[in-house]
């Protein structure tokens, strides 16, 4: 059972409940002489009495037609009326009494509160006032009690209407000012990034690729080895930071919540990337790409372009393969190079490792491994081996 035919349900025994509640009340106050009942009752009386009760067990449909429920206990009173006087058929025993049930109460509230049509409530319910206060039989009490009986329930109704629209306009307008502040913040939020990204930009990158070329100076230039092994690194190190806050100018400028470094589609781009500028380079891909979930796809694009780059460091001109493999539990990635032509192998013996050890905190986040390391025909060969899926809410995302 759904939530709504659980409330329909219990909306309908409540209304039963008070349907039967004001049967009671109204018999009661009946034979109690509060109403029309004679000193000495007939069969009609009776008849009227049980046709009362009926009257006021219409009030189990007032949510879903009260029109209808004014309609009949108005009609009641109104048959009621007639047969008092002018027919006759009745005599009261106290002719100053209010004859209407008082299920008229909640009769009169249902138009304005269920149904959204003023007119039609405010006609109904004017009609039922003035049977009920049965203004042709002038009688101060009468008039007095019979309006504030019918006007009691409307003006409750008005009440928890307009308390209603006013929550509900109050809870709109903080739900708007929350959406404004939000956005506010977010615009703030992404002028900071991308100030930030600037300074790192114009500052940062510029004093340490002056680092970068003055370390590639020296390393030319030097003549002990020790120092030309030093300066080296410190190029290393500094090409590897030059990459990182590339990588990181790139996320402060991406807008919050994205990721703009490419996935798997962008590793053929790489290799012909890579062939272009002197170092040719191989692609074999087995599988489905699609396999590979987004942080390990991006992963992927990460260790190719660092291995590329590593190889146009080190050994220029050598042969490369990439070769990458879609499987459904896992990603299996390598990249190899042949060994450095004879007047660059001097170059190929240097570096610091640091790109190497980046990329293995990388992959070790997506619960991956990497081996690095060289191969025997003088090459450098690297593998890595990364579940297929890692989801993006991890904290890897």
């Amino acid at each position: 059972m759904s939530k709504r035919q659980w409330s329909g349900q219990h909306q309908l025994a409540l209304d039963a409940l008070i349907a039967v509640g004001f049967v009671l009340l109204d018999t009661v106050a009946t034979l109690g002489g509060s109403s029309w009942w004679p000193d000495h009752p007939g069969r009609l009386a009776w008849v009227m009495l049980v046709l009362q009760g009926l009257a006021c067990l219409s009030l189990i449909a007032r949510r879903r037609a009260p029109l209808l429920v004014i309609a009949i206990l108005g009609g009641f009173t109104l048959a009621l009326t007639l047969l008092i006087s002018p027919v006759g058929a009745l005599t009261p025993a106290h002719a100053g009494n209010v004859w209407a049930p008082f299920a008229t109460v909640i009769a009169a509230y249902g138009p304005f509160y269920y149904r959204h049509n003023p007119r039609a409530a405010f006609a109904a319910v004017g009609m039922l006032t003035i049977i009920v206060a049965r203004p042709w039989q002038p009688q101060a009490g009468v008039i007095t009690i019979g309006i504030l009986r019918t006007a009691l329930g409307p003006l409750l109704a008005l009440y928890f209407v307009a308390r209603h629209e006013m929550v509900a306009a109050l809870k709109e307008r903080a739900e708007r000012a929350e959406s404004e502040r939000y956005l506010l913040a977010e615009q703030a939020r992404t002028e900071e990034r991308a100030r930030l990204a600037g300074e790192m930009h114009d500052v940062v990158t510029h004093r340490v690729s002056l680092m970068v070329l003055q370390a590639g100076a020296l390393s030319i230039t030097a003549t002990e080895a020790a120092t030309r092994q030093a300066a080296e690194e410190l190029r290393a190190a500094g090409c590897q930071a030059l990459d990182e806050l590339r990588d990181l100018v790139g996320i402060l400028r991406t807008e919050p919540g994205g990721d703009q470094t490419p996935s798997v589609s962008g590793i053929p781009g790489l290799v012909a990337e890579s062939t272009a500028v002197g170092s040719p380079a191989e692609l074999i891909e087995e599988g489905d790409p699609a396999l590979a979930s987004p942080v390990v796809g991006r992963t992927a694009y990460r260790i190719v372009r660092e291995a590329l780059t590593n190889v146009r460091k080190h050994a220029p001109g050598a042969a490369v393969q990439v070769h990458v493999r879609y499987g459904e539990s896992q990603v299996e990635l390598s990249v190899r190079n042949t060994a450095a032509p004879g007047s660059a192998r001097e170059l190929a013996a240097t570096g610091s490792g640091i790109g190497i050890a980046s990329l293995r905190q990388r992959i070790e986040l997506v619960h991956g491994t990497l081996q690095a390391g060289r191969s025997a025909d003088g090459g450098y060969c690297l593998q890595a081996t990364m579940p297929a899926y890692v989801p993006t809410t991890d904290p890897v995302a």
